[in-house]
């Protein structure tokens, strides 16, 4: 398929993230009004709560809401349905006004009402390297890891959008003598990608991966802020706790599966055979350029194909026990990193916990400073288009001791 051309002249321009193939969904507000659902098209936003007010389509009313939890929970017959009629009024030559308003007019707020928030380890690259600086090469790789996804639950309290400013933490840290009480000084961001999960699951059942795939409504890249010195001495016996609390930043436009549908790909090659329940009867990844900058300088890229278990993997084995999913829910797909050190999702890869430091614009780096700004970034290139997510930025601010 090759680019669908849009009457939004801006959405038809050379490497436009958001042209009419894509069409992902956010949270806006504009000045004086309050936030509401909207559709990126080229530079500008159509506004969703608008067209439904004139009776453009139907979402049961949910795209006046502040999130978009409302029309996910609709089902997915309603999001095809809705992306049809999306389509077919933002194509070219459709007539008719439409309620659109310039990005550059509006405020993006957090997309969704995050319900639950689970992250993942799902990159044998980051697992095996990330295993060599905490556990040495012998005990890299933990014998259940090539058998199932291995995850935490962490904090959907302070997941934020895109452009918040993520505060440095105070910690307890490992002294020389004992404990002590300390701004973290061990920084990191993780390059991850989440899946937003849109539908329930009951209680005490499980769901199989193809139902899994059918249950998340898009993705969101995702930066899993780390503490890395509070989470080298809190994580045993339990994980990471507090290393993991003091953020989690999402880019605020949701790329729907349909979108990113012609972009499947085979992830790494198996080790061993997966058992049943994790088995996939097709690709459940994408070929998905990724990467992520400091201060403005590219320092990574790499492909979300890299990836050992898929985002429909995770949730199915998230239910394995029982557990219920819910409209809202967010799975971090673990950090995204490639073999080589300028394919590595982050710095603790890259400078080998601190040994090998980099240089940011002329500054020597081994962790994230006061005042630093990491973005992500992603892409699926097509036929004469591409698919976007706009970037997922965060700038660090001093730790309030």
């Amino acid at each position: 398929m090759g680019l669908i051309r849009s009457r939004v002249e801006s959405a038809n321009a050379v490497g436009c993230p958001f042209p009419l193939n894509n069409l992902p969904y956010g949270v806006f507000s504009t000045a004086g009004e309050a936030p509401r659902c909207g559709v990126a098209i080229g530079d500008m936003i159509l506004d969703l709560a608008g067209c439904e007010a004139r009776g453009l389509l139907d979402a049961g009313g949910t795209f006046a809401e502040p999130q978009l939890n409302g029309f996910m929970a609709l089902g997915r017959a309603r999001w095809d349905a809705v992306r049809a009629r999306l389509t077919a009024l933002l194509a070219e030559g459709a007539e008719g006004d439409l309620p659109l308003v310039a990005m550059d007019d509006a405020r993006m707020h957090l997309p969704i009402r995050v319900t639950e928030y689970t992250d993942f380890y799902a990159s044998q690259n980051h697992a095996f390297n990330v295993g060599v600086l905490f556990r040495g090469p012998e005990n890299a790789l933990p014998p259940q890891w090539t058998h199932m996804p291995i995850g935490y639950n962490g904090r959907a309290s302070s997941v934020v959008v895109s452009g918040t400013p993520i505060r440095r933490p105070m910690g307890q840290l490992k002294g020389e003598t004992g404990p002590e009480w300390a701004p973290c000084r061990r920084l990191d961001l993780e390059l991850e990608l989440g899946a937003v999960v849109g539908a329930d699951s009951t209680m005490g059942q499980r769901v199989g991966v193809e139902q899994a795939e059918a249950m998340i409504f898009g993705y969101v890249l995702l930066n899993d802020w780390s503490a890395r010195d509070v989470q080298a001495w809190e994580y045993q016996p339990l994980g990471p706790f507090q290393s993991k609390a003091l953020g989690t930043t999402i880019s605020p436009w949701i790329v729907t599966q349909a979108a990113l549908e012609p972009f499947r790909s085979p992830g790494a090659e198996r080790v061993n055979p997966l058992l049943p329940y994790l088995q996939e009867s097709r690709p459940g990844l994408y070929d998905l350029a990724v990467g992520w900058s400091l201060n403005g300088q590219v320092m990574a890229r790499t492909n979300y194909s890299v990836m050992y278990y898929s985002s429909a993997q995770q949730l199915a084995h998230h239910t394995s026990s029982g557990c219920p999913m819910r409209v809202g829910d967010l799975l971090g797909s673990g950090t995204i990193s490639g073999p080589a050190p300028d394919q590595t999702g982050a710095l603790l890869e890259m400078t080998e916990g601190g040994k090998k430091p980099v240089t940011v614009n002329g500054e020597v780096r081994t962790f994230l400073c006061d005042g630093d700004e990491v973005t992500l970034f992603a892409q699926a290139q097509g036929d004469g288009y591409r698919i976007g997510f706009g970037p997922c930025t965060g700038r660090i601010q001093p730790a309030l001791p």
